[in-house]
């Protein structure tokens, strides 16, 4: 039996990343994002938002990127899995925390939720530099128009209804 262990977030940091390095020099950088739920209540009618801590851990160079450009308040998405982990805490207790082990992170929200900056990059010390585009190169000059042939316009009808989902 196939099994899929699949992690999609779409939320904010509620602090900035923690970054550390192992002893090998990899990077590891941990977040925590909010995610919120909106319901409302049955018995008074009145809406609630039910806010989501999660965990996620960065490793290698997308911790690295995670220590660069996010800070607390950046809106991201994260791909992953889950991993849940058994430690004993100071008390001697052993518990378990479950943690998302992530594998692609996008940014969202523009450039302010970067760190701030202008339409060009970020003037903060923040790292990114625009790049210098190469000025245009013109087309060669286009070879003489052959005619094509008319093809019948497409008949949706003739399609295989067998849709795999």
């Amino acid at each position: 039996m196939a099994s899929v262990n699949k992690v999609i977030i779409v939320g904010n940091l509620g602090r900035d990343p923690e970054i550390r390095y192992m002893p090998s020099g990899d990077a590891i950088a941990n977040i925590a994002v909010a995610t919120s739920y909106k319901s409302k209540d049955r018995q008074t009618g009145e809406q609630k938002e039910l806010t989501e801590w999660h965990r996620i851990s960065f490793f290698g160079r997308l911790a690295e990127i995670v220590g660069q450009y996010l800070k607390k308040g950046s809106s991201v998405y994260v791909e992953g899995r889950l991993q849940t982990r058994k430690y004993t805490d100071k008390d001697g207790i052993e518990r378990y925390a479950t943690d998302i082990i992530a594998e692609n992170m996008q940014m969202l929200g523009g450039r302010q939720g970067m760190g701030g900056g202008n339409d060009m990059g970020m003037d903060d010390g923040g790292g990114y530099e625009p790049q210098q585009r190469p000025a245009p190169r013109q087309a060669p000059p286009a070879p003489a128009a052959r005619p094509q042939p008319q093809r019948p316009a497409p008949n949706f009808s003739d399609m295989d209804d067998d849709i795999p989902f």
